[in-house]
């Protein structure tokens, strides 16, 4: 085992809650008609998945193959979403609120992943998509402020 997959850390959970999140945003795309709304999702699937683009050759180099799993957190709130949209007369501010939860995860495991010692590589593009990450989280907090 090279020195390398030794030091990188965490970035398969990441790319995890990524592909979570991905599947959300497309489930949610399925249910919200505001133009909007959607048009936001829709870029906040591009971003992650250029994020896991981006991540995947670390994730590689950590489990020695691609990842392609979700996070369970993010499925089980996904579900969740799902049995409250039902009941829910504002499926938009439902979904958003979610959504916005969903991105707080997405830096919550970057952060865990930043505290690593990662090789410098890894640890320039984990910063460079945290950047990333947090103005998509802040788009979110702002629409959810705004549908609520």
């Amino acid at each position: 085992m090279s020195k390398q997959v030794r030091d990188v850390e965490d970035v398969a959970e990441i790319i995890k809650v990524l592909n979570g999140g991905i599947e959300f945003y497309q489930d949610a795309l399925t249910k919200i008609e505001t133009p909007n709304v959607r048009s936001m999702f829709s870029r906040m699937i591009e971003e992650k998945q250029q994020a896991i683009a981006s991540l995947q050759p670390f994730a590689i180099a950590e489990k020695g193959e691609v990842e392609s799993g979700t996070s369970t957190a993010v499925d089980l709130r996904n579900m969740y979403t799902n049995v409250l949209g039902m009941f829910s007369s504002d499926k938009a501010h439902t979904y958003v609120d979610e959504l916005e939860e969903v991105e707080d995860k997405v830096l919550e495991v970057m952060d865990k992943a930043l505290e690593e010692d990662q090789p410098a590589a890894c640890a320039a593009e984990l910063r460079r998509i945290r950047a990333r990450m947090q103005q998509c989280h802040d788009e979110m907090k702002a629409l959810q402020e705004a549908t609520s």
